[in-house]
């Protein structure tokens, strides 16, 4: 398993975005959280759960990321059970060098656009932090397009 992956491993919060599945209001408090599963290989992979809460009700998106192995950073998602034929590409943009929050940049899929999520270890980032992850993301003409529709969520 790649360090990039060792990093990931544990439960993320989603703090600021500009995916539409999370702006549209009626799924709140996303989380992703990422383990180690070996998925009938012997290479290990990311067992993906992406949870959400609908209605009061928690709801969960599974799949698996497999390496990329011409970029360290990305990954390839593909869906489990029903989602199984879904898949997508993603990576890590830019992280923290303690670990603390990450920006993931996602592939145009059928179903979904181009976008960007900045994790965090925990629920809020706070605001200079939120501000220095942003300037750096202005910096980077793969992020710098998704600064002016990026919304922080608001996490309880």
């Amino acid at each position: 398993m790649s360090k990039l992956a060792q990093i990931l491993l544990g439960t993320w919060f989603i703090c600021s975005t500009n995916f539409p599945m999370w702006l549209k209001g009626n799924k709140t408090s996303p989380t992703f959280t990422y383990t180690t599963t070996t998925k009938n290989s012997a290479d290990s992979v990311l067992l993906d759960e992406v949870k959400y809460v609908k209605k009061g009700e928690t709801k969960t998106i599974t799949g698996y990321d497999y390496p990329n192995p011409n970029d360290s950073s990305a990954f390839v998602w593909r869906g489990k059970g029903l989602l199984r034929l879904a898949k997508s590409k993603w990576k890590v943009a830019l992280k923290d060098p303690d670990g603390q929050w990450a920006v993931i940049w996602f592939s145009k899929t059928l179903f979904t656009p181009e976008g960007v999520d900045i994790i965090s270890r925990d629920r809020q980032i706070p605001q200079k932090t939120l501000n220095h992850i942003k300037s750096l993301m202005a910096d980077d003409p793969l992020l710098a397009k998704h600064l002016i529709d990026m919304q922080e969520l608001p996490n309880k």
